[in-house]
């Protein structure tokens, strides 16, 4: 089976390795070179263009918002230029009115379509440790599905409306802001007392909040180890607008999403910009410490 990969920021490089060390053949594309030869030097094959990448059985595509993939799959008429036959994988984090698109575009030029986002770094990522989502046409999500199988520790199946897959990666992604956003706090509250956050952080990750994304997290607020980024602030904050304009669209309102958009712009308004999505703890921190 040949894969071909576009999009090979930090998830999209680390899911290509994790594949060439399963021996599957992929060939990559990213819009800028430097990884491209570095993926080659480890066994890939480099694209010189999109078109190229889309040759494959199988195409994953990690790329960055919505913005990205209009101009690189839709503008560039790569899509209708792809053979029939060709499933796509979408593991971006894209809107869900995107996603509706993509869906309806992939059946008008009979192209398979699957919308697959991921949980987890990308250390897990190039260890095969990913939470997939999965949703599209039965046939599509078949013949993806061993592909899936090495990314994953589980494959979730979500049904035929890829639209679904995006909607619960959003939600996930909201809820993992605000597990931040509540650590930040807490751990403000626990310092203001003289409790210091590596102290309230390993007890509560340890006991009421005993998951990844508290443990992870948790450790990198507690050290306030910010760089380099596996999830970046600025793509957090990309997500969260994303879930306030589904909820807009569903008639809903998300207070605790408004906050975080809030304090993610305010992190994200100083010089350093190159910060993991843990940072977002430092504004609470700031909150108490400008009383």
């Amino acid at each position: 089976m040949n894969v071909g990969f576009v999009g090979l920021g930090a998830m999209g490089a680390a899911m290509v390795r994790n594949l060439l060390a399963k021996g599957v053949s992929v060939t990559v594309w990213n819009r800028s070179r430097a990884i491209v030869d570095e993926l080659a030097a480890e066994g890939a094959r480099a694209a010189a263009t999109v078109d190229e990448a889309f040759a494959a059985d199988i195409v994953l595509t990690m790329l960055a918002h919505d913005k990205a993939m209009r101009e690189v799959l839709v503008d560039s008429g790569v899509l209708a230029r792809a053979g029939k036959g060709v499933v796509h994988v979408n593991h971006a984090t894209i809107s869900t009115d995107l996603a509706a698109e993509l869906a309806v575009l992939h059946a008008e030029l009979g192209l398979g379509y699957v919308a697959a986002p991921v949980f987890g770094r990308p250390p897990v990522a190039q260890a095969g440790g990913l939470n997939v989502l999965a949703a599209g046409a039965p046939e599509a999500v078949a013949k993806a599905q061993p592909v899936l199988e090495m990314l994953a520790a589980k494959v979730w199946p979500l049904g035929e409306d890829p639209v679904r897959a995006n909607a619960l990666k959003l939600a996930g992604n909201f809820m993992i802001v605000s597990a931040i956003e509540s650590m930040g706090e807490a751990v403000a509250l626990g310092e203001a007392y003289g409790v210091a956050a590596p102290d309230l952080l390993d007890m509560l990750s340890s006991t009421l909040f005993a998951a990844p994304i508290y443990k992870i997290y948790g450790g990198m607020i507690a050290e306030r180890r910010y760089s380099p980024p596996g999830f970046a602030a600025e793509l957090g904050l990309k997500d969260v607008r994303l879930v306030l304009d589904a909820a807009e669209a569903k008639g809903l309102s998300m207070p605790l999403a408004d906050l975080a958009e809030a304090s993610l712009e305010s992190l994200l308004a100083g010089d350093e910009k190159d910060l993991d999505l843990a940072a977002l703890a430092e504004i609470a921190r700031g909150r108490v410490e400008g009383r």
